[in-house]
Formats: C-alpha cells, sequence, structure tokens
C-alpha cells in the first residue's frame, strides 16, 4: 500500500475521532457533579479497576490524580478476589470502568463494595448495565463510532473515556484550589521539578552568607569574601542590606592602594533582587540580562514594598542555579 494511502487512513480516523469526542458534552452534567464532590470528600483513597483497555484507563487515571495530591492506585479485577480486594476499604470511593458494563471479571469487586459500604462510581455506556445497577454515582457514557475496517476495535470509545477521566481530573484540580506550589510538593525532581522550583529551593542562606559590616575596611572584607567563596559580599548596615561589594570592586581599588579605607566606599547601592518565592528561572533571566552572576534575595513581603533596604533572606548564585539544573 502507498504511503499515502496510510496519511489518508490517518487522517479519516483521526476525523471520526474527533467527531465523536464531542458528544462527550451529553456527560457533563448531575452525574460528573456527583462524581467530583464523592471524590474531593473522599476519607480514604481513591481506587480504580477495570479489566483489559479500560483498566489501562483506570491505571492512567489513577496516576494523574495521585500528581495532584488524591491518594490513589489501581487494583487489577482478577487480582480482587485473591486478596487484593482487602485494599479496599470502608472510607475509600472504588470507580470501576467498564464499557459494557458486564464484564465478568469485576463482579467480585463489586460483590466486596457493596457487602462492606464502599461508594461506587460505575463508568460504562451501558444503562441497563450490571456496574451501573450497583453504583452510587452512575456515569453514562455515550455510545460512539469506533474507526477501523470492523469498527469493532475499542478506538474512539477508549479516547472518550480518557478524556472523560481527564476533564474530572480538572475539575477536581479547581475544586480542592491545586497549584503549582502544591504540584511542586508531589515532582520535586526531572524537569518539572526543576520546572516548578523557586528562589527559595535554590538560594544559598544562614551561615553560607558572606555578610559585611557597614564600618568594615577593605582588608575585613577580603577575609569575608574568601571564606564565603561567592566572590562577593552583602554589606549590611542595622543588619539590613545596603549594597554590595565583589572581588572585581575590590581589586579595582586595591590598585590603588586604598586597603585601609572603609568597605562603603566601593560597594554597589541598590543591587538588583528577587523575591524568595520567584520562580528560580526568572532569578536566571535577570543575571542574564544584566551580566551579573548572583542576586540578593528579600522576603515577598520586603519585595512587595519596593524596600531600599531589607534584612537578606538569602543569596542566588549562578553557580547553586547550575548545580541544581536550571540553565
Amino acid at each position: 500500500m502507498p504511503k499515502q494511502n496510510y496519511i489518508k487512513i490517518a487522517k479519516k480516523s483521526a476525523a471520526i475521532q474527533i467527531s465523536e469526542l464531542k458528544k462527550i458534552n451529553k456527560v457533563f452534567n448531575k452525574s460528573f457533579v456527583k462524581a467530583v464532590d464523592t471524590i474531593a470528600n473522599c476519607k480514604g483513597k481513591v481506587i480504580f479497576t477495570g479489566q483489559g483497555k479500560s483498566g489501562k484507563i483506570g491505571a492512567s487515571a489513577s496516576s494523574t490524580m495521585s500528581s495532584f495530591g488524591i491518594p490513589s492506585f489501581f487494583v487489577h479485577p482478577s487480582d480482587a478476589p485473591h486478596g487484593d480486594s482487602g485494599s479496599i476499604q470502608r472510607k475509600d470511593v472504588l470507580i470501576i470502568i467498564s464499557y459494557s458494563g458486564n464484564t465478568p471479571e469485576l463482579q467480585s469487586v463489586i460483590s466486596h463494595a457493596n457487602r462492606f459500604g464502599i461508594k461506587i462510581i460505575g463508568c460504562s455506556s451501558n444503562k441497563a448495565s450490571t456496574l451501573l445497577k450497583h453504583s452510587d454515582v452512575k456515569i453514562l457514557l455515550p455510545k460512539v463510532r469506533e474507526v477501523g475496517p470492523t469498527g469493532m476495535v475499542p478506538t474512539s470509545s477508549t479516547t472518550l473515556t480518557l478524556l472523560y477521566f481527564n476533564c474530572l481530573a480538572v475539575a477536581l484540580m479547581d475544586k480542592i484550589k491545586f497549584s503549582k506550589d502544591k504540584f511542586k510538593n508531589f515532582h520535586s525532581s526531572g524537569n518539572i521539578g526543576k520546572n516548578l522550583a523557586t528562589v527559595q529551593d535554590v538560594m544559598l542562606k544562614g551561615n553560607k552568607l558572606p555578610l559585611v559590616n557597614y564600618k568594615s575596611n577593605i582588608l575585613k572584607a577580603i577575609q569575608i569574601i574568601n571564606k564565603k567563596k561567592l566572590g562577593l559580599g552583602i554589606i549590611v548596615k542595622n543588619k539590613l542590606a545596603v549594597g554590595i561589594v565583589t572581588d572585581g570592586d575590590i581589586r579595582r581599588k586595591f590598585s590603588r592602594g586604598a586597603k585601609k579605607d572603609k568597605i562603603n566606599t566601593l560597594m554597589t547601592k541598590k543591587p538588583l533582587y528577587i523575591n524568595e518565592s520567584a520562580s528560580a528561572h526568572k532569578g536566571l533571566s535577570i543575571m542574564s540580562n544584566n551580566l551579573i552572576t548572583s542576586l540578593l534575595v528579600s522576603s515577598d513581603g520586603d519585595y512587595k514594598k519596593n524596600k531600599i533596604y531589607f534584612k537578606p533572606r538569602g543569596i542566588l548564585h549562578i553557580h547553586s542555579l547550575l548545580k541544581y539544573g536550571i540553565k
């Protein structure tokens, strides 16, 4: 078969599925709202189960919910009658996915849930199915046209089911007021963790800060800067940052024989700074645009007040950013 025909088939398949997916709007009804509320108010875990492709969708939906803080896992229906049903407790919510609603392997899970009063959210395209008859929340999916030469292989139906649970997840995020900060708690590693990192996550603080008293002479400042190994000093007066001095500033002054001058005579006043809850990537951007290697860090309150002098919370250094993996 020519390659052009494969492309034609793929485009036709996509067009049919996109058209069928529009039927999803029929499912955004009172049952959808009830499903959101039931999951959000769950005092235990949200457990998914399903056989075959429905099970794969359930496992994916469970993983998505866990990623934004709703405790969830997947139980395979064939394992449930052999002990795994013990992981499904009274305070849990059980979400069962079956397009036909009559999958035999699900019967033992349904019976267990009914016996112990566990709430069931049933998802099926068959209104008269065993699953929906025994469900507390009934999600009736619309019947859709499958693509392919036989029209029997689950294609549009699996896509629609996955779309439903993605939409359910987004509604839940809104319900529980999910945010980037909360997302970061569950994604501290990898590219997501790096992209969500704040200045506070990366900055140097405490005894790592090269704090130099406003009245110190240049020699004293050199001792502190050398000890902290950041190539700069934060000039403080009454615990407030009033300036910054780099080793380059000192070398230039030193070349003129001014060893005993006060450090405040060569500091840069009103240095650039950033608030601690800002994105670490924003800090890197400021450094790059201004051709500098570090930024003072203030509290969010001081930053909002646009204070000239503030108590330094930390220092964001280019080396720390690179070590964290932010480039």
